[in-house]
């Protein structure tokens, strides 16, 4: 599977639909934006479209999460968390294909 959430991840993501009362049928879509010297950088929103020809579809702990076919080599492994601590809650996406942390010199890892 290239891309999962953890429970807590699905948990929150099932809140949310519920507490916005997202109508049945819609999806999370994750997207991959234009990298930089820090990596990738990544986009996750509800949609109500899906293409069988373009679009990954994943089951992840009742939540239908969606992705590009193109960017299935790229995000092969990738978790999704959520998390939440003392500089405020939100979404953490793993890869392991891109490690966070400056790619250049000069970034200073930002």
């Amino acid at each position: 599977m290239a891309v999962s959430l953890t429970p807590t991840a699905a948990s929150e993501i099932k809140r949310i639909f519920e507490q916005q009362n997202i109508e049945d049928g819609t999806i999370l879509r994750m997207g991959i934006n234009g990298g930089g010297c820090s990596g990738l950088q990544y986009t996750l929103g509800f949609d109500t479209e899906y293409d069988t020809k373009l679009d990954a579809r994943y089951e992840c702990d009742g939540v239908p999460l969606v992705t590009r076919k193109k960017y299935a080599l790229h995000l092969d492994g990738t978790v999704i968390d959520f998390v939440s601590g003392p500089m405020g809650n939100g979404f953490v996406i793993n890869n392991p294909n891109y490690p966070r942390g400056g790619g250049c010199p000069g970034c200073g890892g930002h």
